[in-house]
């Protein structure tokens, strides 16, 4: 039987396997359009690359939601790791674009900042298992402050190639190979992590006879609040935000890329104060009193007048905007049943990713036309109108254990 020392042990490697696929992921995600580029792809090409790992990413992960609840947990994850050994070893053999797109479409490449991956939800549902019910929130907070973190300095080891290149005179492209070559590496560490999780990762109980088939309700209705969530936060993305702060103000790109790694951080180390207000006032009011001020927050920066204030204002915002998250992830973990815990995963994060997918053309267009905030006041305007929606649908439904904190609040 496994004990509670074991439970923290697999939090804690399910955490390292976080941070070590979010290094990966974040050095290949600014080295993927040089490194294609390099090798003679035209911008069509790049751009259609990008979105295969995006729709292929997607599809997978929706695919683990369908089929995840009657496998088990650590050998999906060995499966996974091999999958993204296979991805790098497909981007440091190939050259051509249909075989890299195909690799592209059926791998494990993430080029944005967030994780919408195969590895999701099924480190999600197994770090649900892990965690007792009062802890479950500060794990989740644990789990992407280490992901965050690890996925910014993946970000700047992503200038190693360039710098190797020039010191030891190598071909660019050779030395940029070499960042997939790393992430060959680190996906036989992740496997090797996974393979010491213990059968605390895997759910006890009977296996669900379909995906959702007890909390199909509760999750579509998350997954429709969450996505309109996201289509509001696809209005301003960080590189649309950065043209924006250029048009407006005409700050610089060194100037912003300060502004935007300080926000990074705010949002990162933030998040530990959610799993103390989960624990006083319960997770659906944590997410909305604290989303809601960061809304407020981003629209009051679309309409400032000078530079000073807009960036307090997206400062602001950041201190506040992530303190949802963990409270979001575990709110979803605890409200299913164990069995389903995958399945919910996949489907409350793969529509937020296209929902947000769908904004940054219409951003793109206001901004167009105007060098004004719209973006951040169309944005922060529905992302505050589904804290509204959100309080009012579920503030009353409380996961197991909840249930006393929101006897107090009433």
């Amino acid at each position: 039987m496994p004990t509670r020392a074991s439970a923290s042990a697999d939090a804690r490697r399910l955490i390292l396997a976080r941070g070590l696929r979010g290094f990966a992921d974040g050095a290949v995600s600014v080295l993927l359009a040089s490194y294609l580029t390099h090798l003679g792809l035209t911008p069509f090409q790049v751009g259609a690359i990008v979105t295969g790992t995006l729709l292929g990413s997607a599809a997978l992960t929706i695919a683990i939601g369908i089929v995840g609840h009657r496998l088990r947990r650590r050998p999906l994850l060995l499966a996974a790791a091999a999958l993204m050994a296979g991805t790098g070893i497909g981007f440091v053999a190939l050259s051509a674009f249909w075989p890299l797109l195909v690799v592209a479409v059926i791998g494990t490449l993430n080029p944005s900042a967030g994780d919408v991956s195969v590895f999701l939800p099924v480190e999600q549902a197994a770090l649900a298992e892990t965690s007792e019910a009062s802890r479950l929130t500060a794990t989740f907070a644990w789990y992407n402050l280490v992901g965050t973190l690890a996925g910014a300095l993946g970000a700047l080891a992503s200038g190693v190639p360039e710098m190797a290149a020039s010191m030891f005179a190598v071909r660019t492209v050779t030395a940029e190979r070499l960042g997939f070559v790393v992430y060959v590496v680190t996906a036989i560490g992740v496997a090797v992590v996974y393979g010491r999780l213990s059968p605390r990762v895997e759910h006890e109980g009977r296996v669900a006879s379909a995906p959702l088939a007890r909390s199909r309700a509760i999750v579509l209705r998350l997954a429709a609040l969450f996505s309109l969530d996201s289509f509001g936060g696809g209005f301003v993305v960080q590189s649309l935000l950065v043209l924006w702060l250029y048009r407006r103000f005409d700050l610089s790109v060194g100037t912003t890329g300060m502004i935007f790694f300080i926000a990074g951080l705010l949002a990162a180390f933030s998040q530990f104060l959610s799993s103390l207000l989960a624990r006083r006032i319960g997770r659906i009011r944590t997410m909305v009193y604290t989303h809601l001020p960061a809304n407020v927050f981003l629209m009051l920066a679309g309409v400032a007048p000078s530079v000073e204030l807009a960036v307090t204002f997206l400062l602001l915002r950041m201190a506040l905007s992530q303190m949802d998250v963990p409270a979001r992830q575990s709110y979803v973990m605890a409200i299913v049943p164990p069995e389903e815990r995958a399945a919910a995963s996949s489907f409350t994060n793969v529509p937020r990713s296209l929902a947000t997918a769908l904004a940054p053309f219409l951003a793109g267009m206001m901004l167009e036309r105007s060098s004004f905030g719209w973006p951040l006041v169309v944005g922060g305007l529905l992302k505050a109108v589904y804290d509204v929606l959100l309080l009012i649908g579920f503030r009353a439904v409380t996961p197991p254990g909840e249930e006393e904190v929101s006897h107090q609040q009433v």
